[in-house]
């Protein structure tokens, strides 16, 4: 070939191979072979998905080129994560690791072919990678810089082979938690990289890689002694929300919806300790250690992910991590047809078990899946639907009950979307904004059957029953569907609260006690209503100093939450601080200047007068009336 006749490109070259590859070789030819076909096989598909291509594969290994060197970093990143998860699963002397070295640089195109200078820098720094790590030359890293904010470590100027001029290498820390003391005040830095991280990264979906993939493990595993609550006698984990690795910031609520399946699920198992959805989201686009949520959260396990979703496929990450080690226990790409994301969600969450060493009987292997929407656009519109739910207030309502409509159009056999629409007209009552009471109580019930019609393995719609028997006065039916809906999900955090409010209403404080701690427990950054459901139990139980440490615990979130505000004014009247008493009455009358006292207590379906005559009169002496 001419040179005239050349042709010429500038390429992302991307060059690996595994280190040791002789001494795996001469211990154990078949275990190798078959090791490198399957870490080989992933290194293809994740190039692929990164929009590479993978020009060739000779022995142990494999040259691929990149239009963009942040795809080639990004996709090197993502390889050793994957590879460091499956080697956990290996003996020490049998793990496989591999050496990455990234190149942007002129290369020679023949065919499918490449050769020259470019590819040759790249094989070249690929020998000064760590097994296991990444190695990029000068003329990456300057591509990426600004564009990855990974912490690179510079390793000076390199002479290589056949190169003329030396090399910059730079070395990409895989470990940011282990530095070399002479990076004198690294730690500092690495603080300020990851407050910095959301500036620094371009776009949405740079900075949920590196949240995902890239961050720092911790230097000092979780420990049960410095645990905020002591781990259960069982099996414990929180699912992190799944991050959002589409382009579109729109496809937020299908993340999030599969976040909330997989821990619906794994809530139903008995044997297993499950963190509820509104705690494990407060970490929702953070970066946190791992072993920092087992310390907070109380719990040994967590599972944490990434969801793609384009056109009808899904790309869903997941790994499950102990948080007491530090190590992985388990990890899974799965790329699928969206059609097929029921299926998906039931093998993560049977992964999960098998990974914690958890057994199901066939009676909760069949509670665990349930009846799911046949239909997907309904199923989407009900994922669509919730966060406006969780919203709580009138407007958002009002939109997600559109959705659930809507849903229930798409599939006139959605279990789910029925019960979340029932949930909108108790919303409504709760709020005060129903034309008809008594007909939206009608409607919830109808909802609510007709949900369990059509599937009567799911909790909720139990729940929904058990609050309109509580404001008909109906306490034992009332009581009866909580204690379903519990039976249903043992994990359930709201189906717990739901319970332990009834049966406080109902005058059994203890069990109401017993009830609200537990969901409390399961929910330790729980909504306002669990900790002033809790506060009144307690104060008309006569623990008056624990109902204070409960209002305390909502009014450090919700200094506003007059339910808490009128709680604790009744607890200091009981207590003889008239002072503090009346200081929380004038604030309550501050914020609401009609309140009026009887009507207020009128609204709390005691089934006891005498425990709602000790409220109002405890209320009236701080001032209220």
């Amino acid at each position: 070939m001419t040179e005239k006749h050349v042709k010429r490109k500038i390429s992302a070259i991307f060059s690996a191979d595994v280190e040791g590859y002789s001494r795996l070789m001469g211990e154990d030819e078949v275990a190798t072979v078959r090791t490198l076909e399957n870490y080989r096989k992933v290194m293809v598909d994740l190039i692929k998905q990164h929009r590479g291509r993978v020009v060739d594969s000779p022995g142990d290994n494999l040259l691929a080129e990149f239009g963009s060197v942040v795809d080639a970093v990004q996709c090197a990143v993502e390889i050793q994560q994957i590879l460091k998860a499956k080697n956990a699963e290996l003996p020490e002397n049998r793990r496989m690791r591999f050496r990455i070295g990234v190149n942007l640089g002129d290369v020679i195109e023949e065919g499918e072919r490449i050769y020259g200078d470019g590819v040759n820098i790249a094989a070249r720094i690929e020998g000064l990678a760590e097994g296991g790590g990444i190695c990029v030359s000068g003329s990456a890293y300057e591509q990426i810089e600004n564009k990855l904010a990974l912490g690179y470590e510079y390793l000076g100027k390199h002479t290589v082979k056949n190169i003329t001029k030396p090399v910059r290498v730079y070395k990409v820390p895989m470990d940011l938690g282990v530095r070399k003391e002479k990076r004198v005040g690294m730690r500092r830095w690495k603080k300020a990289a990851v407050a910095a991280a959301a500036v620094i990264i371009i776009g949405a979906g740079a900075f949920a890689i590196w949240n995902f993939y890239f961050r720092p493990p911790p230097i000092e595993p979780a420990s049960e002694e410095k645990m905020a609550y002591p781990l259960p006698d069982k099996p414990s984990i929180a699912v992190l929300p799944f991050t959002n690795m589409s382009k579109d910031p729109k496809q937020e609520y299908f993340s999030d919806g599969i976040t909330e399946e997989i821990i619906t699920a794994l809530s139903k198992v008995p044997d297993l300790f499950v963190i509820a959805r509104n705690s494990s989201f407060t970490y929702k686009g953070k970066s946190v250690l791992i072993p920092t949520v087992g310390r907070e959260l109380g719990v040994q396990y967590v599972l944490e992910g990434s969801v793609r979703k384009s056109g009808g496929k899904v790309r869903i990450t997941a790994q499950l991590i102990d948080a007491k080690t530090n190590k992985h226990l388990w990890a899974e790409r799965y790329n699928r047809d969206l059609k097929d994301i029921f299926a998906l969600q039931d093998e993560i969450t049977l992964k999960i078990l098998t990974a914690v060493r958890v057994k199901l009987t066939d009676g909760e292997q069949a509670r665990l899946y349930g009846k799911r929407a046949k239909n997907l656009d309904s199923f989407m519109k009900v994922l669509d639907g919730r966060p406006y739910f969780y919203r709580f207030n009138r407007e958002s309502n009002v939109q997600a009950r559109q959705m659930f409509e809507e849903a229930i159009a798409l599939e006139p056999e959605n279990a789910h979307a029925f019960t979340m629409l029932g949930w909108t007209y108790l919303m409504e009552v709760w709020f005060g904004s129903s034309e008809s009471p008594s007909k939206a109580m009608e409607r919830i019930v109808e909802l609510a059957q007709k949900a369990l019609s059509l599937d009567d393995t799911i909790d909720s719609p139990h729940s929904l029953l058990a609050h309109v028997y509580l404001m008909k006065r109906q306490f034992e039916m009332a009581i009866a569907e909580a204690e379903r809906a519990v039976a249903l999900i043992p994990n359930g955090a709201d189906a717990q609260a739901h319970l332990g409010m009834i049966l406080n209403y109902a005058g059994r404080r203890e069990g109401a006690i017993a009830s609200l701690e537990k969901a409390i427990r399961l929910n330790p950054i729980p909504p306002n209503w669990y900790a002033f459901s809790l506060g009144e139990a307690y104060c008309l139980a006569g623990e008056h100093e624990k109902a204070l440490a409960a209002y305390e615990q909502v009014l450090h979130r919700y200094p506003d939450d007059i339910r808490t505000l009128i709680g604790l004014a009744a607890t200091y009247s009981l207590l003889g601080r008239e002072e503090e008493a009346r200081a929380q009455a004038a604030q309550i009358l501050k914020m609401e200047p009609k309140f009026h006292l009887e009507s207020f207590v009128k609204t709390l379906p005691f089934k006891n007068k005498a425990d709602a005559q000790l409220l109002l009169d405890s209320l009236y002496r701080a001032g209220l009336k």
